[in-house]
Parts: C-alpha cells; sequence; structure tokens
C-alpha cells in the first residue's frame, strides 16, 4: 500500500513539474513558473528512492503504469479533456503490466 502511495505522489509531483515546463514554453506563462517545476521535479526523484525494490530499474518500469494513469488523471482534472475508452484501455493495460512487474515472483 505505501508503494502505491509514493507512486501517487511521484507521479502527481512530476507531472506538475513538467507541466510548469509547459506552461512556460508552450502557454506562454511567466518564467516563475519554472522555480516551482524544478521543485516538483526534485521532489518526484526523491519519492521515487523510496520505493522498496532491489532494483531502480525495475521500480521505475513499475512507475511507468502508474505515471500513465497518473496523466490521464490530469488530462481530465487540469486541462479538462476526458479521457476516451483507447485512453482507459491503454491504462489498464500498463496497470496490468505494473503489477506483473511488481507482483511476479522473483528466483531467490
Amino acid at each position: 500500500m505505501l508503494t502505491a502511495l509514493v507512486y501517487a505522489g511521484a507521479a502527481l509531483a512530476e507531472i506538475a513539474g513538467c507541466f510548469a515546463f509547459w506552461a512556460w514554453l508552450r502557454v506562454g506563462k511567466s518564467p516563475a513558473w519554472l522555480m516551482p517545476g524544478v521543485l516538483s521535479l526534485v521532489l518526484f526523484a526523491w519519492l521515487l528512492t523510496r520505493v522498496d525494490a532491489a532494483a531502480a530499474g525495475r521500480a521505475y518500469a513499475a512507475y511507468g503504469g502508474i505515471y500513465i494513469c497518473a496523466s490521464l488523471c490530469w488530462l481530465w482534472a487540469v486541462e479538462g479533456v476526458r479521457p476516451d475508452r483507447w485512453d482507459l484501455g491503454g491504462a489498464a493495460l500498463c496497470l496490468l503490466g505494473t503489477c506483473v512487474i511488481l507482483l511476479g515472483p522473483r528466483a531467490a
């Protein structure tokens, strides 16, 4: 359960940080958006180190599915664009992959 919360927090921090850069470069917001964006990306990186995994690559790979789902939530909540059935189906496939990576049996 803690891993899911860390992943959710990391996804929110990463998306918010990247969105700050998007807003500056693509929407014409002030460069002042960059500092909170950088801080948010630092928080994202720190949070991923809190995941209980023996290998960083596996932690990052499993995180990918959570990130995709969080991105679609951001799309809907912040940008006002409702995900379609293809978005939701793709996200479901990614979450299945996340579960396989996190919960699959490992050789001792």
